[in-house]
């Protein structure tokens, strides 16, 4: 059994310190329809501060020649294709990789293309698509597109619509586009292990019309959970429920980009969920509104506004709202689901005196945790006690402009400005905007 101590005792490898610096303008002057990965790799360019939690590139998307406003994923990237005689050709390869989580953890995974998740495809409704995907697993796989229309013996179902695509082989995949929505693909071979490895994308099929109210930045963002157990590198497939790491686009925070908006600006986030686990996300600021999901943009009168949506396993979700200034918490509302590195059937310590002392003559480094709660543990790791197990993050990371976050995992924020630029600081909220200290209480008010 993992106890509190193995996980915890001197967890602090240094906390990721964050002022969350917005990216700098980059020049897209070379736009290509075929390629809008640049919304992410050229967001590479941070900008440099002591205190650094990344978010995406400020830059306003610039809508294709087919109409339709390229999607940003977060710590990700948009799948390029070539045309060829009026066919978009795409190409995945499926491949161990090595994935850092955040600062202090790296694993061995199973993704596309170099990344877990894999690259998000865009397509539009109407198009023709065809996708290589080329298998560099040590194991046999194959492709399922999740929610999408296609012939039968395009489904990717190891078995029963195709052989397996073994070690080596490249096996393509054909069909035309009949619908637009929030899909995602993943294997149908050896699920549970390749799914767990991380194998898995979002697929965006635009709608052939342009739909009102128009989008002005739209994200992707794919929910998973790992097993990585302490001071390991793999994650373990056999694992069903007891989870310790939970991601957006396979990062914990504070490693996961913030996104950006401008004031005023309608901004959708498009939400899959390929855990094991439903998940309440959760949007601090504003009352969004629900507006689709696989099965496309609903109709208005189908919308509904909500400040938590639940997503759950194999579902998507799109979310729109209107930007308002600051900046805005955005989180799975399962609270362990926003934080790293947790021990299962530790005891519970709250309100035992530990003779904390007397333990350190036999446990060298010992620190009592739990007797008024786990913030201790958050105000000691940053004095360089407790070093935890090698390759394993904090419970808790990041820092704001008024002390430590005391967050991970699952949780992210949507950072909103009047004017949107190279901005290395926090919000910083209007005068008579904030809660504040006070010495006393004003008489007369009941209680």
């Amino acid at each position: 059994m993992i106890n509190r101590r193995n996980l915890l005792v001197g967890s602090a490898v240094g906390l990721v310190a964050a002022s969350l610096p917005l990216r700098a303008q980059q020049d897209h002057s070379s736009h290509q329809t075929s390629d809008h990965s640049h919304h992410q790799h050229n967001a590479k360019k941070v900008v440099k501060t002591t205190k650094n939690i990344p978010a995406v590139s400020t830059e306003k998307p610039i809508r294709t020649e087919q109409g339709y406003l390229p999607v940003i994923t977060p710590n990700g990237r948009t799948l390029p294709y070539r045309l060829n005689d009026g066919v978009k050709e795409f190409h995945l390869i499926a491949e161990e990789i090595e994935h850092e989580f955040a600062t202090g953890t790296k694993i061995k995974a199973w993704g596309y293309n170099g990344t877990t998740p894999g690259p998000t495809i865009e397509a539009v409704e109407g198009d023709h698509v065809r996708i290589y995907v080329t298998n560099k697993l040590p194991e046999h796989t194959s492709i399922h597109w999740h929610g999408i229309l296609l012939p039968w013996g395009m489904d990717g179902v190891t078995g029963l619509t195709q052989p397996p695509i073994k070690p080596g082989e490249t096996f393509v995949y054909e069909f035309t586009l009949q619908q637009h929505g929030t899909h995602m693909y993943h294997p149908h071979a050896d699920e549970m292990v390749q799914m767990a490895m991380g194998m898995m994308g979002m697929f965006i099929i635009h709608p052939k019309e342009p739909l009102t109210p128009t989008i002005d930045r739209d994200y992707a963002v794919l929910l998973h959970n790992w097993a990585v157990h302490p001071g390991t590198y793999r994650p373990d497939p056999s694992v069903m429920t007891e989870f310790d790491l939970w991601t957006m686009n396979s990062k914990v925070f504070p490693a996961i980009e913030s996104m950006v908006a401008q004031t005023g600006e309608r901004v959708r986030i498009r939400i899959g969920n390929l855990s094991m686990w439903n998940h309440p996300m959760h949007l601090h600021g504003v009352q969004f509104e629900v507006t689709g999901s696989d099965g496309g943009r609903w109709p208005q009168n189908q919308w509904r506004k909500e400040v938590t949506e639940i997503v759950g396993v194999g579902q998507t979700r799109d979310i729109e709202f209107t930007a308002v200034p600051g900046d805005w918490v955005f989180h799975c509302h399962m609270s362990h689901h926003t934080m790293n590195a947790m021990g299962h059937g530790v005891p519970n310590m709250l309100g035992v005196k530990q003779p904390e002392a007397q333990l350190n003559k036999v446990l060298p480094n010992y620190m009592a945790m739990g007797e008024s709660g786990m913030a201790e543990h958050q105000e000691h790791t940053d004095m360089g006690h407790m070093p935890g197990p090698e390759n394993t993050l904090p419970m808790m990371m990041g820092e704001g402009r008024y002390g430590k976050l005391e967050m991970g995992g699952m949780f992210s924020m949507i950072r909103v400005r009047d004017q949107l630029g190279a901005q290395a600081d926090l919000y910083a909220a209007p005068d008579g905007t904030q809660a504040r200290k006070v010495s006393e209480i004003p008489n007369g008010i009941p209680v």
